[in-house]
């Protein structure tokens, strides 16, 4: 009796030091170099500091044409891609759900009916028939069995490794709405962008139009000269070229609106039509003056910056899953209900109260190669996430800094073009009044309603090229969204 008393004593302390060695074999875990993300940005975009920021400003108060607002308030309506994305979101958040369902209890109910009839010649038949039983207490054969119950399966999650599990869900999920929030900076901006180029290929028809009837006019001097002698038919053949050539540039303008139009009503998820717009002179709508705050609010502005932050933080979390899978693992089990083979039998106490609970820990030792690929993985998954919020931080800065940049060299460009296109305006009345009194060559009226025509193109091109900027600011700064 002491014997077997002392040899259940060392199989206890065997089983004891095999279990630790388990746990601290499966517990070493290679160490893996980490990466900390740079959040630190300039102080300022090199100019004076001021943490006022038009991208706090909501698109509806910083856009006040009420034909632009309409089309925006449509696009964030129907546009199919914006649509897709908030699909999207409510996927990531089904994959919160699915995540937390994985560290509570499994609970479940099950019932079953079935027969079961055991061979003669087998242990099982052999022994039921060799078995001396009384008369009228033989078991059934075959044998029915009846069952129903409720059972429960919980993974005790010792390592929060399901808990980052879900975590990490969540962050993919907030990172999901912050692209969502990028997308409708974007398709604002662009929104808003057609919008202006609308607005300018209807003032430069409106300048082509006007300059038609400059060359009709002159034509019609220039034949009224040749018919005195004054001049040839080599300088009406001229002037009649540059009227045909000024008349065909219509049709190039008339196209890029329909383009235009057609790419608005994309952008707003219907099929091609009239793009209602304002018809106030392109020349007299001014930029708005846009307050750039200081880069460290592109944090918490940019929905770029702060998805490829979630990104990040998801990435992180994931690497803690990867290490837990080195940790043992304790699974429990549990099972209570009744079973019979006789359906009047079924519910009776207790003899056919049936109940199991079990608990399993088990843990990686031999071939953890799969387990350390994901783990590898993991890492270089978090690492690729700092770069990416690294270079999507810096990208935030370099954009807003050159916008300003383009709003500062606009606005001289314009005042220095506008003078351009007040001196080539007296120009073409000049060299008018000068072929008419024979003093100016029919060439030197041409080439100076030529100059004065691309002179206006360029002009308006270039106040263009400031709400452009206007709005490229706002979207750079992380406006529209909120």
């Amino acid at each position: 009796m002491n014997l077997a008393n002392m040899l259940k004593d060392k199989l206890h302390k065997y089983v004891a030091v095999a279990c630790i060695s388990l746990v601290y074999a499966s517990c070493k875990v290679p160490d893996l170099g980490r990466k900390t993300e740079r959040r630190d940005v300039p102080a300022s975009y090199g100019s004076t500091a001021d943490s006022i920021n038009t991208a706090r400003k909501g698109w509806r108060d910083f856009f006040r044409d009420p034909y632009l607002v309409a089309l925006i308030d449509t696009a964030l309506k129907n546009n199919q891609e914006l649509n897709i994305t908030l699909q999207e979101i409510n996927i990531a958040r089904n994959e919160v759900r699915a995540r937390k369902g994985e560290y509570l209890p499994f609970l479940g109910l099950k019932g079953g009916a079935g027969v079961d009839k055991v061979a003669r010649y087998t242990n099982i038949g052999a022994m039921e028939a060799n078995t001396e039983i009384k008369p009228g207490k033989e078991m059934p054969d075959p044998l029915p069995d009846f069952l129903f119950g409720a059972y429960a399966n919980w993974e005790v999650d010792i390592w929060h490794k399901l808990r980052n599990a879900k975590k990490a869900a969540v962050s993919r999920y907030l990172s999901s709405v912050d692209g969502k929030n990028f997308m409708v900076t974007n398709l604002i901006a662009e929104v808003a962008n057609s919008y202006y180029e609308l607005l300018v290929l209807d003032k430069q028809l409106d300048i082509l139009n006007k300059n038609i009837e400059i060359q009709n006019n002159a034509l019609s001097i220039v034949r009224i000269e040749k018919e005195a002698t004054r001049v040839t038919e080599l300088a009406v053949r001229r002037f009649e070229a540059q009227v045909l050539k000024t008349q065909s540039l219509q049709f190039d303008i008339r196209q890029k609106i329909t383009e235009t139009e057609n790419k608005i009503n994309y952008l707003l998820g219907r099929y091609p039509q009239h793009v209602a717009r304002s018809t106030q002179d392109f020349d007299e709508i001014m930029p708005v003056v846009v307050k750039t705050g200081i880069p460290s609010q592109l944090l918490e502005n940019r929905p770029d910056v702060r998805q490829a932050e979630m990104e990040l933080a998801a990435a992180k979390l994931d690497v803690k899953v990867a290490r837990a899978r080195f940790y043992p693992s304790l699974d429990i089990s549990a099972a209570v209900g009744y079973q019979a083979f006789n359906p009047a039998y079924l519910i009776t106490t207790p003899e056919s109260i049936l109940y199991s609970l079990a608990g399993e820990l088990a843990a990686p030792l031999v071939n953890r190669n799969a387990i350390k690929a994901i783990y590898y993985s993991a890492n270089s998954k978090q690492i690729q996430a700092v770069y990416n919020y690294e270079r999507t931080l810096l990208n935030a800065y370099i954009e807003v800094v050159n916008q300003m940049a383009k709003i500062s060299n606009m606005e001289s460009s314009y005042n220095y073009r506008s003078k351009q296109v007040a001196a080539l305006s007296q120009s073409v009345r000049i060299s008018n009044d000068l072929f008419k009194s024979a003093r100016a060559d029919y060439m030197e009226v041409l080439l100076t309603q030529r100059d004065a025509l691309e002179a206006k193109f360029e002009l308006i091109e270039t106040r263009k090229q400031q709400m452009n900027a206007m709005v490229n600011i706002y979207q750079a700064l992380g406006g529209g969204w909120n």
